[in-house]
């Protein structure tokens, strides 16, 4: 039996720790910025191209998975995904972080995350895939659930450098228990299009880039003075994206017509299953980075808590991901995946619509804490399921492409759901501040001077300093109470419309899950429906 389950032992291991270095430093960022001397809009950056690396380059990983071999690729993505964090863990400024963890961290995940879906379908069939499957679900599902937990507390008690430092210990364990994982898939001796991984690359890079500048740059109309044509760079960026990667499409049926492999088989996108699957996980990630977005910046740079104490409000949602994680994996070998899946996409919803009539200054009512528990047990469901429905709809010679789109759909949800749900509450925040000062009693002079202050947005920052800040412009102790009221009520406000949007964005993925399995998987590959 424990040679039986090692290889998903192992590769559940190297799940874990792709998924808790998205998670574990967003009750950090705080504390690293002070440590490193360095900003915000810095730290946005390096977590930015941390996406962005694993966005260009994942096709690429996927396929040198099947030219180098799956284990092999999970070995040497492993290695550099440890040489990354040890980096990233000593690094004395931004500039090495950013290598570290964006760079060299990327590049090992694009290896590693491929390779992990193909040896999972690789090492099981039957019943036991499905299970394996969803374990991996499950240890992505711990690691989203206890990432803000082990975040805050390194960073409250010792320092946030030991959470990169125990990734490298992590790794190491998985190299060394790596033989436990076989490979029988036949190694490919083809040469890579140059041209395909460049196209493929940049037109991920503009559309994942494009999404995520939309909280600084805004989505049409621009919010600073960085402009094209008048508009916002966004839609330029994204347009610019998909019209390369339209190209990328063009050039992979060009050379299946020569009789060459392509980079990425376009055939597969037209199997029904795989893109109910991608779809649905795709929305998912969209969903949880929504929340681990709002939430943790609210808690944090409004509320003033520590690192911890964010890990702790967020608890009631970590431990239900982790209990209705295991529960999806047992409901797996007897209820259909797409009753699960729209169990879960349902749960999210009311969860969302909980979360919105919870909102309060300090979020310590109790619904807040049921609406986080909900909200996690629905994330747990979905993480059970979708990653056996993705792999069994493919052939055991696709697994390798397949692993390489799921990837791709799990950061353009990521992305997706930071840039939505952000801009929603940027956007939302100064719309609501500017109209509550507008309506306020506040002297005329004094509107027109915030007014002008803040033409370009409003900046989150904690409640408690806007009286500081409003003195440093010269406002009266009166005046600087009446704004810090206002700016309250507006992060409300913008906290309230950003659990909507979750909840409309949960609603569209039930689209995505009418197409998912009606029967209880075997686990074995099933027919390509179009």
């Amino acid at each position: 039996m424990a040679e039986r389950w090692g290889a998903v032992t192992v590769l559940g291991a190297a799940q874990f720790v792709m998924v808790l270095d998205s998670t574990v430093m967003n009750v950090s960022i705080s504390t690293v910025v002070r440590d490193l001397h360095t900003t915000i809009a810095a730290m946005q950056t390096t977590i930015t191209f941390y996406t962005l690396t694993m966005a260009a380059f994942m096709l690429l990983g996927a396929k040198l998975g099947d030219i180098w071999g799956r284990r092999r690729a999970l070995i040497i993505g492993s290695i550099v995904y440890a040489v990354g964090s040890g980096t990233t863990a000593l690094s004395p400024n931004i500039v090495v972080l950013f290598v570290g963890w964006s760079v060299i961290e990327g590049l090992g995940a694009v290896l590693v995350i491929p390779a992990i879906a193909a040896l999972i379908a690789d090492n099981y069939s039957g019943h036991a895939r499905v299970t394996a499957f969803a374990v991996i679900g499950a240890a992505s599902g711990v690691a989203v659930a206890v990432g803000p937990l082990i975040g805050g507390f390194l960073t409250t008690y010792a320092s946030w450098r030991y959470v990169f430092a125990g990734e490298v210990v992590i790794m190491a364990i998985v190299l060394m228990f790596s033989g436990l994982v076989r490979d029988s898939g036949e190694r490919e001796r083809v040469r890579i299009d140059a041209l395909s991984v460049l196209l493929s690359a940049l037109g991920l890079v503009l559309v994942v880039w494009g999404l995520l500048q939309t909280k600084v740059w805004g989505w049409l109309l621009p919010n600073t003075d960085v402009s094209i044509l008048g508009l916002s760079p966004v839609p330029f960026l994204v347009s610019g994206g998909a019209v390369v990667l339209w190209l990328f499409f063009l050039q992979q049926r060009a050379l299946i017509r020569r009789g060459r492999p392509p980079l990425l088989d376009p055939s597969l996108l037209r199997i029904r299953q795989l893109r109910a699957g991608i779809g649905s996980l795709g929305l998912q990630y969209t969903v949880t980075a929504g929340l681990f977005f709002v939430v943790p910046i609210y808690l944090q740079l409004t509320l003033g808590l520590d690192a911890l104490s964010t890990g702790l409000k967020i608890f009631p949602l970590s431990i239900a991901l982790v209990l209705f994680s295991i529960l999806g994996t047992v409901l797996a070998k007897r209820v259909a995946p797409r009753r699960i899946a729209r169990i879960g996409q349902l749960a999210l919803v009311g969860a969302s619509l909980v979360l919105l009539g919870a909102v309060d200054p300090q979020l310590d009512s109790w619904s807040f804490g049921v609406g986080m528990f909900v909200a996690g047990a629905a994330l747990g469901l979905l993480a059970s399921q979708l990653g056996n429905v993705t792999m069994s709809s493919v052939g055991p010679d696709q697994l390798s492409e397949a692993g390489g789109i799921q990837g791709v759909f799990q950061n353009l949800g990521s992305s997706l759901g930071t840039a939505v749900v952000g801009s929603v509450m940027i956007a939302a925040l100064s719309t609501s501040f500017a109209g509550g000062v507008a309506a306020s009693e506040l002297p005329q002079d004094v509107q027109t001077q915030v007014q002008q202050e803040t033409q370009h947005g409003v900046g989150v920052v904690a409640v408690s300093e806007v009286p500081k800040i409003a003195a440093d412009h010269g406002l009266s102790s009166a005046d600087s109470a009446t704004l810090q009221s206002l700016y309250s009520e507006s992060q409300l406000a913008a906290l309230r419309l950003s659990f909507a949007t979750i909840a409309l964005i949960s609603c569209g993925a039930l689209f995505f899950s009418r197409n998912l399995p009606k029967t209880v998987p075997t686990g074995e590959p099933v027919a390509a429906a179009k």
